[in-house]
């Protein structure tokens, strides 16, 4: 049964018509029960989400079980005796190393596997710094509006006016060398990213019909953001978060790369060991390439599966 309110008026005047089923049923089409479950038959029809989620998959497990399956532990050095200033062994040399070892003696295949829990950790943290405090900004732009949003849109400009990875370098080496800087650094220069897209979602849902509808009914604003505009503006922010994820790896990389991320040299850290594998690409090759590998299909992953989960929630593919 369809019960009517009087005629409101709307922002130009004319009479608006409120049907509260309409406004009920609206809400259960729309609803995030039924978005997802779109968006997650969507993503299970698309190959790319596959493959992406499996590289994904591969490097959580791979980065949580590293203290199981990693045959030496972190900063072991099983091989120094094996190493010379002219020869260090390669994959397939010596049973015990299968790929070999590095210029410290410690064995590649586990330097690689603590290598993914450091990347692993260093990524998620800084994109959750980054993710919160963006947020935290758009929301600000996006509700108030006005001079509020004037003043925090202006400080994001200037912060996107450095580029990404100067500005994580700068922030990292004010703080020192330490893996917590790199991920303040990282965290820190992603800020910006989140802070525009909340806000311009935001924006474009403060128009749609249904926050007018929300408003004639009498719910505040403090109500309608946080339980109609944000829900419905978060998607963007939470598909962002994902590609930002191969970014922060990389960003990681090449800030132990420029000996950022502190700790010791025989660190098993992707981007330290290649800092390290310079000075052996004549006779070692592989200490470059290996972890390079493992950077670039770790990045692939995570960038596949974001392009899937963006085609997924946007409403111009949801259609087809």
């Amino acid at each position: 049964m369809s019960v009517s309110l009087p005629p409101a008026q709307g922002p130009s005047g004319e009479g608006v018509t409120i049907d509260t089923v309409a406004i009920a049923q609206a809400g259960l089409k729309e609803g995030p029960g039924g978005f997802w479950q779109d968006v997650f038959r969507r993503l299970r029809r698309n190959p790319t989400a596959w493959i992406g989620a499996a590289i994904v998959l591969l490097f959580i497990l791979v980065a949580a079980l590293a203290p199981l399956i990693a045959p030496y532990p972190e900063t072991a050095l099983p091989g120094a005796k094996f190493i010379t200033p002219t020869h260090i062994p390669g994959p397939g040399e010596l049973a015990q190393f299968p790929l070999g070892l590095d210029r410290f003696g410690g064995d590649v295949v586990s330097k690689l596997i603590w290598g993914a829990q450091a990347s692993l950790l260093v990524g998620i943290i800084s994109t959750a710094l980054g993710l919160i405090g963006g947020m935290v900004l758009g929301l600000l732009a996006g509700t108030f509006g006005g001079w509020v949003d004037t003043i925090i849109m202006r400080l994001v400009d200037i912060i996107l006016s450095v580029p990404n990875l100067l500005l994580a370098v700068s922030i990292a080496a004010i703080l020192g060398q330490t893996p917590f800087a790199v991920m303040i650094a990282i965290g820190a220069s992603q800020v910006p990213i989140f802070a525009r897209l909340l806000r311009a979602s935001m924006l474009q849902q403060r128009s749609s019909d249904y926050v007018l509808s929300a408003q004639t009914l009498g719910l505040g604003r403090a109500q309608i953001t946080m339980s109609h505009v944000l829900p419905n503006a978060i998607g963007p922010v939470i598909v962002q978060g994902t590609l930002t994820l191969a970014t922060a790896v990389i960003d990681a990389a090449a800030l132990s790369f420029l000996g950022l991320g502190g700790g010791r040299p025989e660190t098993a850290e992707w981007g330290r060991m290649l800092t390290y594998a310079q000075n052996e690409l004549a006779i070692a090759p592989q200490l470059a390439f290996l972890p390079g590998i493992c950077i670039a299909v770790t990045a692939l992953g995570f960038t596949l599966f974001g392009e899937a989960l963006r085609e997924a929630m946007d409403p111009r593919t949801r259609a087809r």
